[in-house]
C-alpha cells in the first residue's frame, strides 16, 4: 500500500525538476529557433508538395488537396486538449509550478487550430457532402470541443484570485477530455457521413504514398508549429511572471519609496 504515495512523490519530484522556471527559460530559448525553423522547413515541404505536386483523388478529385490542413489541424487539436489534461492532472495532483501557465497559454492556440479544423472540414464537405455543415458524429464532437477550448479559456480568466481560475479550468480540462475518444471511435460506433481514419496504428495506411509523404511533412511541420507558438507563450508568461514578482517584492517597494 506505501508502494502508491512513494510512486505519486517520485513522479511529482521528476516532473518538478523538469518545471523550474529558471530550466525551462534556458531550455526554451535553445529549442526555439529550431522549433521555429523546421517547423517552416517541413510545412512548407509537405504543403508545397501536397497542393501542387501530389496527384488528385480519384473520387474527390483537387478538393482531397484539403487535407493537407484539414487533418494535422484535427490531430493537433485533439492533441491540444490532451495536453490540457494533462495540465490539468499536473496541476491538480502534484501542484506543477508550470501547468497553470501552460493551460492558459495552449488554451487560444488549441481553440484557433480547432477553428481551422472545423473550416476546413467545411471547405472539404461541400464539394463532397453537397453542404457546409451536417449533424455528423465527428463534426458535432469537434465542435464540442472547440467549445471546450473557449470554456477553459474564459474559466481559466474568470476570477480575481488566479489559483481559482486555475483549478477550475483543470477540472473543466479533466471532465471534457472525455470527448477525445467520442471523436476518435466517432466513425467506427456510429454510421456517419464521415470517412474513416486513412492512417491507424493497427492497420497499413490506405492511401497512396504520393498523398501520405506530403501528409506526413505537413502533420510534422505543423505539429512543431503549434508547439514552437506554445513555448514562446509560454516563455513569455514565465517571463511577465517573474518582472511582475520583482515589481512587487517589498524590497523593490521599499526602495522605490
Amino acid at each position: 500500500m506505501s508502494a502508491s504515495p512513494t510512486l505519486v512523490a517520485r513522479t511529482g519530484s521528476f516532473f518538478h525538476r523538469y518545471a523550474n522556471p529558471g530550466r525551462f527559460l534556458k531550455l526554451g530559448a535553445r529549442i526555439q529557433p529550431w522549433l521555429t525553423w523546421t517547423a517552416l522547413l517541413f510545412t512548407l515541404a509537405g504543403l508545397g508538395w501536397g497542393l501542387f505536386y501530389s496527384p488528385a483523388d480519384w473520387q474527390q478529385g483537387d478538393s482531397v488537396r484539403i487535407m493537407y490542413v484539414h487533418v494535422p489541424a484535427a490531430i493537433l487539436a485533439s492533441s491540444g486538449y490532451a495536453a490540457l489534461a494533462v495540465c490539468g492532472l499536473l496541476s491538480l495532483v502534484w501542484r506543477h509550478p508550470l501547468a497553470d501557465l501552460a493551460a492558459v497559454e495552449i488554451g487560444p492556440v488549441g481553440a484557433c487550430i480547432t477553428a481551422l479544423c472545423l473550416a476546413t472540414g467545411s471547405l472539404w464537405g461541400k464539394p463532397m457532402w453537397g453542404t457546409w455543415w451536417v449533424w455528423d458524429a465527428r463534426l458535432t464532437s469537434v465542435l464540442v470541443l472547440f467549445f471546450l477550448y473557449l470554456g477553459h479559456i474564459a474559466l481559466i480568466r474568470a476570477f480575481d484570485d488566479p489559483q481559482r481560475g486555475y483549478r477550475a479550468a483543470a477540472i473543466l480540462a479533466l471532465a471534457g477530455a472525455v470527448d477525445l475518444p467520442i471523436i476518435k471511435f466517432s466513425v467506427q460506433w456510429w454510421n456517419t457521413l464521415h470517412q474513416p481514419d486513412s492512417i491507424t496504428l493497427t492497420g497499413a495506411p490506405t492511401m497512396s504514398s504520393s498523398m501520405l509523404w506530403p501528409l506526413a511533412l505537413s502533420m510534422i511541420g505543423i505539429s512543431l508549429g503549434f508547439a514552437a507558438i506554445v513555448v514562446a507563450r509560454l516563455r513569455a508568461a514565465v517571463m511577465e511572471n517573474r518582472i511582475r514578482s520583482l515589481l512587487s517584492s517589498p524590497r523593490r517597494r521599499g526602495g522605490a519609496a
